[in-house]
């Protein structure tokens, strides 16, 4: 019996517990996309598997939905892959530990993957159920959505009818979702001029924040683990002498860095009361820090290490003064808010990832706005800023927005159906994280697309929770929607 085998609806949690089994990070789909393969081929329905692992299945009509509109259930295939620090799970090879803790499904010491594996477990168990009344269902499971939506760019869509979607990867139930960002990636890389020096070493840390999703929690003014480090180097390189070795932060650069951490070499002759001093200047950052975001990070935390005397290859002066420049002058969070939309971020880029290679520091950038001129121009500030520091760029997974549409039967319907089941009107907005609805219109002439999902909290961190009642009751409302 399955950790989720007494929840309801069965099969959804059923095919969810399945989804769970599987190792499916972004890059890593091709077993859960032979899984989806292999079910609809044991079911009899059409299937089609594309180069890029990405997964159509179409099963016909019920009896007296057959001249009705076909529609598309879709959904990403890939998790984002975040863990704490004590966990053992290797994300390559090993499935997801689950647990129940009240309404709430979690995954012990990683991120859950409801984003989107619930999409799919909901596609999997419609299409497993001949007691369901439906038209044609086109379910379209994409790969590598969290890492640039690759899956969706590589999407022939030529053998699907239907050009209206349910598209099922938003995680706040009562609401619709009728737009979204567009957004790309930067890759910035510097080159790193090295020389060996001796001295004692150590290790600066910054974590214990929340972290979160770039486009939806970027509002949430959460600290930034990377860019919080650059500023406690800045104050100790204020009072202090030393040399910078690495610098690491951060997995993904559509996730908001809980933690980073750099490794320190002070000098071999350094004064006796090095230690108190580091301590008093790590105290005295800490206290800013835990000032400036005492309600989003209330467990931010700063600490120095020391590790001994030794041996390291360090970074040339020149080049430290290049990294602290990248990592504290380039912008970062929210660059401007929507005028037509209130409380809408337009425009924002997310420093997500900090690595040290033997010959370069790397950062990943997330870039979104819902304005393609926006997003152009914010690209090309960077490409200017980080040429100046001798560093070059590149862009990829660049995606389009999805435009708001005024005259949407399908979003229509869907409120209609709300407010019947459930008394009262949904909301209907724009977000600013990016969806594959805006990939799939530019492919499908007139498409018309509405968003929803149950109550996923936390999502891209280890604290992500599933509400269980929120799944049923979306179950039903998603039903009724294949229905009317």
């Amino acid at each position: 019996m399955g950790v989720l085998s007494g929840l309801e609806p069965k099969k959804v949690w059923k095919y969810f517990e399945d989804l769970c089994g599987i190792p499916h990070g972004s890059g890593n789909e091709k077993a859960v996309s032979d899984y989806c393969v292999a079910f609809a081929r044991e079911r009899g329905l059409q299937v089609w598997q594309d180069e890029a692992w990405n997964v159509v299945i179409a099963r016909p009509a019920s009896a007296g939905y057959e001249n009705r509109e076909p529609i598309i259930l879709q959904g990403h295939l890939d998790m984002v892959c975040e863990k704490t620090p004590d966990c053992d799970i290797d994300f390559e090879k090993d499935g997801l530990r689950l647990a129940v803790d009240g309404d709430y499904v979690y995954a012990k010491g990683t991120t859950l993957g409801g984003d989107d594996g619930i999409a799919i477990a909901y596609a999997l168990a419609i299409l497993d159920d001949d007691r369901i009344a439906h038209p044609k269902l086109e379910a379209v499971f994409t790969t590598s959505e969290e890492t640039g939506m690759d899956g969706a760019a590589a999407l022939d869509v030529s053998m699907l009818e239907g050009h209206t979607v349910l598209n099922l990867d938003s995680e706040e139930e009562g609401i619709l979702l009728a737009g979204c960002a567009g957004g790309c990636s930067a890759g910035i890389r510097l080159p790193i001029i090295r020389e060996k020096k001796r001295g004692i070493r150590a290790v600066l840390t910054v974590d214990g924040l929340k972290g979160g999703h770039s486009g939806a929690e970027i509002d949430k003014g959460r600290g930034n683990a990377s860019r919080l480090l650059a500023e406690v180097l800045a104050d100790l390189k204020a009072e202090t002498a030393y040399s910078l070795c690495s610098i690491a932060g951060g997995l993904k650069d559509n996730a908001i860095p809980r933690e980073c951490r750099a490794k320190l070499l002070f000098p071999e002759n350094a004064s006796e009361d090095l230690r108190e001093k580091t301590e008093q200047i790590c105290e005295a950052a800490l206290a800013r820090l835990r000032a400036d975001y005492a309600v989003s990070d209330p467990g931010l935390s700063v600490s120095l290490a020391f590790e001994g005397t030794g041996e390291a290859d360090v970074f040339a002066e020149d080049t430290f003064d290049r990294v602290r420049t990248l990592l504290t002058a380039l912008p970062n969070g929210i660059i401007c808010m929507s005028e037509d939309i209130p409380g809408l971020v337009q425009t924002s880029l997310n420093l997500g990832i900090v690595r040290t290679e033997a010959d370069a520091l790397i950062l990943r950038y997330s870039i979104r706005s819902s304005v393609s001129a926006e997003k152009e121009a914010l690209v090309e500030q960077l490409r200017q800023a980080v040429r100046q520091e001798g560093a070059s760029m590149t862009i990829n997974g660049d995606y389009p927005a999805w435009e708001y549409r005024k005259d949407s039967p399908l979003r229509d319907t869907c409120v209609r159906i709300y407010q019947e089941m459930f008394g009262s009107e949904p909301k209907v907005e724009a977000i600013h994280a990016g969806l594959e609805c805006g990939l799939l219109a530019s492919k499908i002439p007139d498409l018309d697309c509405v968003s929803m999902g149950p109550d996923i909290h936390d999502i891209h961190t280890t604290e992500e929770r599933l509400s269980i009642p929120s799944v049923e009751r979306m179950w039903n409302y998603i039903l009724e929607i294949l229905k009317k």
